[in-house]
C-alpha cells in the first residue's frame, strides 16, 4: 500500500509530521503513538489494515520528526493539536486509536471535542497514568543527561515488551525514541502523570475498546476491569500472552480487533 510522508502546520500550533495511507474517501482514523515514541509504533498495524481506512499515523508535537516548541506538553496541547490536524486534514469526524500515552491523549479528545470522535481504542491504557511502575520510570529521568544514552532507551523500550519483537524493528523502535531530547523525556511524562485522568471518564460516550495484553507492566488487570465498568459501553479485549505494546507484539491481531470494532471490512 502506499504510504506518504507529509507535514502539517497547525493554526497556532507546531509542525507535525504524520504518516498517510488508505482511500482518502475512506473512514478516517487517527493513530497516537505512546511515549516516547512516533507514529513508527504503529508500523507493524499500519502494512495490515485494508485500503479502504484512511489512516493518519502523528509524530505528536516534540515526538519524531515533528516540531518541538519551547513548551506546551500537557494534555491538553496535545489534545488541541489532534483537533487541529483533523481542520488541516479537512476531517470533520474520526476513529482515534491511541497506544499507551497516546491513549490519554485519544480519551481526553473524546471527553472534550466529542463531535470530532467517531469511536476510541485504548491500547494499554491504565485507570491514571501515575502509579508506582511510572513513578519509578519518573525518578530514574530525574537526572537524564541529553542526548539520552541508547542503552537506558533500550531498556526502557525493552521492558514494556513481553513478545520477542523482531531486531530490526526493534531497533528502529529504540532509534524513534532517542529523537525525543531529555527535556522532553521528563516533560512529556511529568505532565502525563500530573493530569486528572479518571475524573471524565463518565463523559466518554464515543464507542470505546479496550485492549490490554495480560502481560502488561505497567497497568494491571483490575484497572481494566474498573476502566471496562466506568466508561460507557465500553468493550475490554485481552491478549495473552502480551505485554504494554499489543500494537508492536500482536499487529495481525490488533489490526483485526481493529477492523471488526470499526465495522471496516476488508474488500477483494
Amino acid at each position: 500500500m502506499d504510504v506518504r510522508f507529509a507535514t502539517a502546520q497547525l493554526t497556532h500550533g507546531p509542525r507535525l509530521h504524520y504518516v498517510q495511507q488508505g482511500d482518502a474517501n475512506g473512514d478516517a482514523v487517527v493513530f497516537l503513538h505512546g511515549w516516547p515514541d512516533s507514529w513508527f509504533s504503529f508500523s507493524r498495524v499500519l502494512s495490515l489494515l485494508p485500503p479502504q481506512v484512511h489512516a493518519f499515523v502523528l509524530d505528536q508535537r516534540g515526538f519524531g520528526e515533528s516540531e518541538r516548541p519551547d513548551d506546551g506538553y500537557r494534555i491538553d496541547d496535545f489534545v488541541a493539536d489532534v483537533s487541529k490536524f483533523l481542520d488541516a486534514m479537512s476531517v470533520e469526524r474520526a476513529h482515534v486509536i491511541g497506544h499507551s500515552f497516546g491513549s490519554f491523549v485519544a480519551r481526553q479528545l473524546a471527553v472534550t471535542c466529542p463531535e470530532r470522535v467517531a469511536s476510541v481504542v485504548l491500547i494499554g491504557t491504565g485507570w491514571t497514568a501515575a502509579n508506582r511502575v511510572t513513578r519509578e520510570v519518573q525518578a530514574a529521568m530525574r537526572n537524564l543527561p541529553d542526548p539520552v544514552p541508547r542503552e537506558f532507551a533500550r531498556d526502557f523500550q525493552a521492558s514494556t515488551a513481553y513478545v520477542p519483537l523482531p531486531e530490526s524493528f526493534f531497533e528502529r523502535i529504540v532509534d524513534e525514541s532517542l529523537k525525543l531530547p531529555s527535556r522532553l523525556w521528563r516533560e512529556v511524562f511529568d505532565h502525563l502523570l500530573a493530569h486528572d485522568h479518571a475524573g471524565p471518564l463518565t463523559r466518554l460516550t464515543a464507542p470505546t475498546l479496550l485492549l490490554w495484553g495480560d502481560h502488561d507492566a505497567l497497568f494491571p488487570r483490575e484497572e481494566q476491569d474498573r476502566l471496562a465498568r466506568t466508561i460507557p459501553g465500553a468493550t475490554l479485549t485481552i491478549y495473552p500472552e502480551t505485554g504494554h505494546c499489543p500494537n508492536w507484539e500482536r499487529p495481525a491481531r490488533v489490526a483485526a480487533d481493529l477492523m471488526k470494532f470499526l465495522r471496516i471490512r476488508q474488500t477483494e
